[in-house]
């Protein structure tokens, strides 16, 4: 009895050492991959653009940064990279569009999927007058583009109005003068 209860604790141990280099290696290798960040901006670009990438995480002082949407790897350099940020640029090449990941490269080895860069045209949008806010004065502004402005009908009702008024001045004036 005692024989079994030894070699069931003598199996139990071998495989807790056997286990705890795996267990002790995997946090050390994914906390190796998320620690490298690349941020691409702008964030999206049209084909031809240029755009700057900053990575941080890396340790020393070069690196490189490519993806499928650029036209050639980007060389990135700066202060200990541990602490300050890698930076570099990249264009972006024509004929592509869409969502590409951004591969970087340093430490000695890559980290892929560090980062992302959207490719696509802008839209030129929105054009004025914008139909959000103030209570719905967009369509007031939409129609009072569309109109030109006073017309002879206004002219001639204003000019009415003007001869009314001074014929009631008039009037009161003699009115005033007869009186006293």
């Amino acid at each position: 009895m005692r024989r079994g209860t030894l070699t069931l604790r003598g199996i139990a141990g071998a495989a807790v050492l056997a286990a705890l280099p795996v267990v002790a290696m995997t946090p050390a290798y994914a906390h190796d991959e998320d620690k490298v960040h690349a941020t691409v901006s702008p964030s999206r670009a049209e084909p031809g653009a240029k755009v700057e990438i900053s990575v941080s995480g890396c340790d020393g002082t070069t690196g490189s940064a490519g993806s499928g949407a650029f036209t050639g790897d980007a060389k990135l350099t700066g202060r200990d990279g541990d602490k300050y940020s890698l930076n570099g640029s990249a264009t972006i090449r024509g004929g592509v569009e869409g969502s590409y990941d951004v591969t970087v490269i340093c430490d000695g080895h890559p980290h892929q999927g560090a980062g992302t860069v959207q490719v696509g045209s802008h839209r030129r949008e929105p054009v004025s007058p914008v139909r959000a806010g103030g209570g719905g004065t967009a369509q007031l502004a939409a129609h009072a583009q569309q109109e030109t402005g006073p017309g002879t009908p206004h002219a001639v009702i204003g000019l009415v109005l003007a001869g009314v008024a001074a014929v009631a001045v008039a009037f009161r004036s003699v009115r005033r003068r007869r009186s006293e």
